[in-house]
């Protein structure tokens, strides 16, 4: 697998997505589903059964030139409620478990570097932290889903979403959780 692709679950991945591609230095994003128990079930209406263990995620390439692992996981942290199993915003069921996948050995350290700064600060903390075992792309209608369809429900707001991508990410500053980081700088 490539070093510089990471797959993200965080609740509908219509709203990862929208998120990734807005960020500088992300070569590609691609909603799916991840580690789950069979290519025959990697379907929409398979996965929403809650049986298959499949993860609504997206596929994130990046050229490091321009951004860093470090960046994409405070994104993830700074939209995601770490402390909810099995759901983000108003979506429910397993399919909607937040989640990291590295790809790469050399990616798990710097995982699991910010998901302990991020347990550090709740009482539970409720993500997935393992390789990505498997991916399948999702059906093309869920591709730039939020492109197609503007007004179309996402968890994450259009403001938190554009913050994140406004965020001038250093990875010397990233020694607090990411929402006390993107509040901060959004009360400017």
């Amino acid at each position: 697998m490539d070093q510089h692709s990471i797959f993200l679950a965080g609740g509908c991945f219509w709203g990862m997505e929208a998120l990734y591609r807005a960020l500088p230095g992300v070569t590609g994003v691609r909603c799916g589903y991840a580690n789950g128990d069979s290519p025959d079930h990697a379907n929409y209406d398979s996965v929403c059964t809650g049986i298959t263990g499949f993860r609504e995620a997206v596929e994130v390439t990046w050229d490091p030139s321009r951004t860093c692992l470090e960046a994409l996981l405070f994104a993830f942290f700074a939209v995601v409620d770490v402390e909810l199993p099995n759901r983000q915003g108003a979506d429910i069921g397993t399919q909607y478990q937040s989640g990291i996948y590295w790809t790469h050995p050399d990616q798990e350290a710097a995982v699991r570097a910010a998901a302990a700064l991020e347990a550090a600060a709740v009482p539970f903390f409720a993500v997935e932290l393992k390789p990505l075992e498997n991916f399948f792309p999702a059906e093309e209608y869920h591709q730039r889903y939020l492109e197609k369809h503007p007004r179309g429900y996402c968890h994450i707001s259009p403001v938190r979403r554009a913050a994140v991508a406004a965020y001038p990410f250093r990875r010397e500053d990233y020694t607090r959780p990411a929402r006390q980081l993107l509040a901060q700088f959004m009360d400017g």
